[in-house]
């Protein structure tokens, strides 16, 4: 009997450990029932190959890190993808356009091929990627050289990857571009979307697009016959396909943003100070199917890190990574594996940080960039002129610059000359103006106000020639109100609403006027005030005006300019500019006399 009461708690004790072993495979079992993948983000990289600096970082650590450099952001990559294979790299757009001379000189062929080395995955397009045209931009994807330029294909120069031939092999990630439709096939550009499969067959789809307002953010000519749709329409009617195509994760990236209220530094770019409140990106937000999971949204170069609600009122994480490789988005996106569902999203903006001891920045990548580099340098480091203090954007309270009012004078310099225009003013968009220019001897050690050929490429860097017209008087007070949120005049037929903010056009020497916000549209502007050398416009008469080949086309909404009427080509606003410099150095700030603001 005693035997069996033995051989009874041997069995229990079996029992009990075989629960144990079994509650312990659970528990192992468990622990495989979810995974977790990586997502590295960033926006409006805008060809900053080199590091653009320093990022300020919150009172009492280090005041200013230096930050970005493509060589460093892919040690981020690296680091990452070493300790999470799952680790996937997407941009929210504008990686091209609008680039320092070190990408611009060689058609922005060097940020592509140092991203395809860095190991970017999708891209999608923004406005700035339309800067050269759509024939340009799909080869951006595809490769082949410039039709003209010499400075295309110097790739194999510098040790940057080519195709067989020595070639520009174009982007070795995609772009995507789900609401831009060519009008006549009805069928997108590049891509709607990208599915990438993970371990254990999970798929995760990646949607990207541009800002519907793009086509009024380029120069028309441009996107001749693309169709810019509606963001959230666009990313809705695709949620059916995603899923039939078993993606479990949705996630949009998306070239438009918002904007927070808090200064953009270290302590903040986790903040989602206002929760953007009215930008043009909560709307969309607002609007999405509850299948979409995260927003990583660009356009605004801000840094934000935001929970939005969805169009039923869930709360879904939006990012924003600053711009030009500053910041890096580190997101962990955790999936169910058994329901597919994503249960949890943690996203944390982190400092692209040059000093990190635990990144090894990629010297390969390096190389290539010092490679082109050294190929622009003998340009870029020619000195045109000089100034007598920092010349800057910030505007007054008018809206006018010290460095707009030079920009304008620079153009109407070119373009007043009989047989060059005869222009009696000139108008500048202030978004053509990408950089301040400041008077300490940049890295090139050309001297203390003293300014380079790459120090003014990188004020004006878009390339547009100038364009002189005939305005009459009541059409030049009508471009004046266009400046102003809710004036439509001109403006098609259900087209936009107006500017999305009040966009000053900075204005040449001898030109004048006042304005004051009066709460109905299109009644800013006193036209008795408008005046060229002091004596006041005339509605009837005809003016010669001046403005950049952006503006001739109707571009940031000032439509009325596409009326105007004997229009003749001039130079680069480049070549205007350093004109202006080797006649006028040392060239002191602007003004900011010539608009006023009345109380």
């Amino acid at each position: 009997m005693q035997n069996a009461l033995i051989m009874r708690l041997n069995w229990i004790a079996m029992g009990a450990a075989l629960l144990l072993m079994v509650s312990a495979g659970t528990y192992a079992a468990n622990a495989q029932t979810t995974t977790t993948i990586k997502i590295l983000a960033f926006n409006d990289f805008h060809g900053q190959i080199e590091s653009p600096g320093t990022f300020v970082t919150p009172e009492g650590a280090r005041s200013n890190v230096a930050v970005g450099g493509v060589d460093w952001l892919a040690g981020y990559i690296a680091k990452s993808k070493a300790k999470n294979p799952t680790t996937t790299v997407v941009s929210a757009g504008d990686l091209i356009g609008a680039t320092p001379l070190v990408s611009a000189l060689f058609h922005d062929e060097p940020t592509i091929e140092t991203m395809s080395m860095a190991g970017l995955e999708f891209n999608a397009v923004g406005n700035h990627e339309f800067d050269e045209g759509l024939d340009e931009l799909k080869r951006m994807q595809k490769g082949g050289c410039h039709p003209t330029d010499p400075n295309s294909c110097r790739g194999a120069e510098v040790g940057a990857p080519t195709d067989d031939e020595g070639k520009f092999s174009g982007a070795n990630f995609k772009f995507l571009a789900a609401n831009v439709v060519e009008t006549k096939s009805g069928q997108t550009i590049f891509p709607s979307f990208a599915i990438k499969t993970y371990k254990g067959d999970l798929k995760v789809g990646f949607i990207g697009l541009t800002l519907k307002e793009t086509s009024t953010l380029v120069s028309p000519g441009g996107v001749v016959g693309l169709d810019f749709n509606d963001e959230a329409v666009t990313i809705n009617a695709l949620i059916p396909e995603l899923r039939k195509l078993g993606a479990e994760a949705i996630v949009i990236l998306i070239h438009q943003g918002g904007i927070v209220l808090s200064n953009q530094d270290a302590s903040t770019m986790n903040s989602c100070e206002g929760n953007l409140e009215n930008t043009p990106l909560k709307p969309i937000v607002n609007a999405l199917h509850d299948d979409v999971d995260l927003v990583i949204s660009g356009h605004t170069h801000q840094a934000y890190n935001c929970m939005i609600t969805n169009s039923i009122g869930r709360s879904i994480p939006v990012t924003s990574a600053n711009s030009i490789g500053r910041i890096l988005t580190d997101i962990d996106m955790t999936i169910d594996n058994r329901s597919g569902h994503v249960i949890k999203i943690n996203a944390q903006n982190v400092l692209v940080d040059r000093n990190d001891t635990s990144v090894t920045p990629n010297a390969a990548i390096k190389a290539v960039v010092d490679g082109y580099k050294a190929l622009s340098q003998p340009i870029a480091n020619r000195v045109i002129g000089s100034i007598t203090a920092d010349i800057v954007r910030t505007p007054n309270a008018a809206g006018e610059s010290a460095l707009g009012d030079l920009i304008a004078d620079a153009h109407l310099n070119v373009t007043k000359i009989p047989g060059f225009g005869e222009a009696v003013v000139a108008f500048v968009n202030p978004g053509s103006m990408r950089a301040d220019l400041i008077f300490p001897s940049s890295n090139a050690k050309e001297g203390d106000g003293k300014i380079t050929y790459g120090e003014a490429f990188l004020v004006q860097s878009f390339g547009n020639s100038l364009v002189t017209m005939t305005l009459t008087g009541s059409q030049i007070h009508t471009l004046l109100e266009q400046q102003f949120m809710g004036c439509t005049a001109g403006y098609l037929t259900g087209g936009s609403s107006g500017q999305p903010f009040n966009r000053i056009l900075q204005v040449s020497h001898g030109f004048t006027y006042e304005w004051k916000e009066k709460g109905t549209p299109c009644d800013n502007v006193n036209p008795t005030s408008i005046k060229v050398n002091g004596i006041m416009v005339d509605p009837e008469k005809s003016y010669r005006v001046t403005v950049n080949s952006f503006l001739a086309e109707g571009g940031d909404q000032f439509y009325v300019l596409k009326e105007g009427i004997d229009r003749m080509g001039g130079a680069l606003d480049l070549d205007a500019l350093e004109a202006y410099f080797v006649t006028n150095s040392p060239v002191a700030p602007g003004p900011q006399n010539r608009i006023t603001l009345l109380p």
